[in-house]
């Protein structure tokens, strides 16, 4: 068994539980009710309110505050609570806020996901597995975010808005209506522009699987159809790839209405 190392100046609730091979940096404050996985590092001056359960591996770097009660006036003191992932990276100065009633009472951030610095994720926010999140990232409530998304630097999330799987959010974007997965979305107000080939050929997607989605992409919002009448085609003229019946769902589930 790993011994924990717990800087003398760090102030730890004797209900927290610290796993094996934890180290907690000087003047760090871990509240009530908190869990912190084995190996994780926490650095200096980093504080961490009570109801976060922190999971093995992770990197938290100072002055992160995480746990902290929603930002929101409907907020009445109910319980509720951030959960933090394996092997997350949350860098300097990152605040993560816990859920409330509303949104199901639970922020989580996935596995492998990299918070940058100064990023801010609200109440009720559910962001998937190895999603980056770049400096400054600001995140509404409510928000849900793909595995493998990539939101660019001083980027703005409207409440409630979706980021499907593999999207890339450029930088200084203000993004107000979902995002489908799979593509590039840029601008205030932010716009699509075209499918994330490089993300997903990095991430290896298959040509058949790229050439499907393209058509899709095209069928979508290029040949001026509804919605509706664009789906339809889709479904007559393109290989129904998992992919593509992913981009199609999530397009048919939106309730903010999707970026063109």
């Amino acid at each position: 068994m790993e011994t924990n190392i717990i800087h003398p100046t760090a102030i730890v609730s004797p209900g927290a539980v610290i796993g094996d091979g934890a180290k907690i940096g000087a003047y760090s404050i871990i509240g009530e009710d908190v869990t912190i996985g084995k190996g994780t590092w926490i650095g200096p001056h980093v504080v961490i309110d009570p109801y976060v359960a922190i999971g093995p591996g992770c990197r938290i770097f100072q002055f992160a505050a995480i746990g902290a009660i929603p930002q929101d006036l409907k907020f009445d003191g109910e319980k509720s609570s951030v959960s933090i992932g394996p092997n997350v990276t949350v860098r300097e100065f990152v605040t993560i806020h816990r859920g409330t009633d509303l949104g199901g009472g639970i922020t989580e951030v996935g596995e492998k996901s990299f918070v940058m610095a100064y990023t801010h994720i609200a109440h009720d926010c559910r962001i998937g597995k190895m999603v980056v999140l770049s400096n400054n990232a600001t995140l509404a409530g409510h928000i849900n975010i793909g595995d493998h998304a990539v939101i660019g630097g001083l980027v703005a999330i409207h409440q409630f808005v979706r980021i499907g799987e593999y999207a890339f959010v450029g930088g200084k974007s203000a993004v107000v209506k979902d995002v489908p997965p799979y593509v590039i979305a840029a601008g205030d107000r932010a716009i699509l522009h075209g499918l994330n080939r490089v993300g997903l050929k990095r991430h290896g997607f298959s040509g058949q699987t790229l050439s499907a989605l393209k058509k899709t992409y095209r069928i979508l919002f290029r040949y001026g159809l509804t919605l509706n009448e664009a789906i339809e085609r889709v479904y007559a003229q393109v290989e129904m790839v998992p992919e593509v019946e992913t981009f199609i769902e999530f397009i048919k589930t939106s309730s903010r209405g999707v970026t063109r």
